[in-house]
């Protein structure tokens, strides 16, 4: 069954303060424009939210918002904020689609099997880009785009023209782009000139908060 997420239009100011409310009450704040429509600003359920974005189409899901005193109107997640070390959402964008328009999409490449340059020739497949942009309505979007890379010998590129061209999708990413390849594991080992130790300088302490982990 298809997710409803439930909005609930927010009244007064929408500053820092306001949005935090929201969040201690358990929902997040959102926005909701397009379609040629007002933008409206709204409160929604973060659990609705992420079981969206962690569904097979993720992003690119077209589902249902009910706007209270509004209706019904189908919409996609456009933009998050995301609270890492919190593991939270802060805020997210929906975006109101026309089902009869063409939108622009990215959608994930998966790669099925296992290159024969991979099992024959000790090579290991990179696979260079994960998503590909595309043009189509939405009722087409697919969840993603499935390629079989099980004949593809070392040294072997497979590139966007590649993929599976269907009718009513088209292609935005170059088509001689890389997707993946088959990459050799033998590389020689260069030469290491020996270099006189260098004095030992005196250790500094240094203060300050660590760096940030990049998120995964």
């Amino acid at each position: 069954m298809a997710e409803v997420v439930i909005a609930k239009p927010r009244v007064g100011k929408f500053n820092k303060n306001a949005a935090r409310r929201v969040r201690v009450a358990g929902k997040i704040p959102a926005v909701v424009y397009g379609a040629g429509h007002e933008s409206v600003a709204v409160e929604v359920d973060p659990k609705q939210i992420l079981r969206i974005l962690h569904s097979e189409s993720g992003h690119n899901t077209i589902f249902d918002v009910e706007i209270a005193g509004q209706g019904a109107v189908k919409a996609m997640i456009v933009d998050w904020q995301y609270e890492p070390i919190r593991d939270s959402l802060l805020h997210i964008d929906l975006k109101r689609i026309a089902l009869d328009k063409t939108m622009r999409v990215s959608v994930r490449v998966k790669l099925i099997g296992v290159p024969v340059g991979v099992k024959s020739s000790g090579g290991i497949l990179d696979q260079v880009l994960r998503e590909v942009g595309i043009e189509c309505l939405p009722g087409a979007i697919p969840g993603h785009i499935d390629v079989d890379v099980t004949e593809l010998g070392l040294h072997g590129v497979l590139r966007v023209s590649d993929l599976p061209h269907t009718e009513g999708i088209k292609f935005l990413s170059a088509e001689d782009a890389t997707v993946a390849h088959v990459v050799s594991i033998r590389a020689e080992a260069e030469p290491v000139a020996a270099v006189a130790p260098a004095a030992a300088e005196p250790e500094v302490a240094k203060k300050g908060k660590p760096a940030p982990e990049a998120k995964k």
